[in-house]
């Protein structure tokens, strides 16, 4: 089990996605019923640390449509994405670990980003944002 005080943890959720057949139609639904504004490229939710309340993080919130690959090959018609505090440390613990680690890496102008899978083959996303 991790400890609280090493590095590579999590240290919030950095996006919820799901799929769905009718993203106009789930976006209104979304908008209307619980104020989740989405435009077409996610709703952003804003949030800070408590340890760490200067620095503020974001949550995504974002609907796929239901035809996309990108949470294959995960069965699953959503997709969490979890902030890390150390991509590489926490990568080493999870393959020492056992755990079914992706091979694919990406990294974008706003973060790095991996990909693991659950016991039921769940994809996850994890994120480190740059500082």
């Amino acid at each position: 089990m991790a400890e609280q005080n090493q590095r590579g943890r999590i240290l919030g959720i950095g996006g919820v996605f799901f799929k769905t057949a009718n993203r106009d139609q789930m976006r209104e639904w979304y908008s209307k019923h619980l104020g989740i504004s989405d435009k077409g490229e996610g709703a952003m939710l804003p949030w800070r640390q408590h340890d760490n309340p200067e620095k503020e993080h974001i949550t995504v919130w974002s609907l796929f449509p239901a035809t996309t690959e990108y949470f294959n090959p995960s069965p699953a018609p959503f997709m969490i994405n979890y902030i890390v505090d150390d991509m590489d440390a926490l990568l080493d613990r999870l393959e020492r670990e056992g755990v079914n680690i992706d091979p694919k890496r990406m990294d974008e102008s706003y973060g790095r980003f991996a990909w693991i899978y659950d016991a039921d083959g769940n994809k996850i996303e994890l994120w480190q944002p740059l500082p």
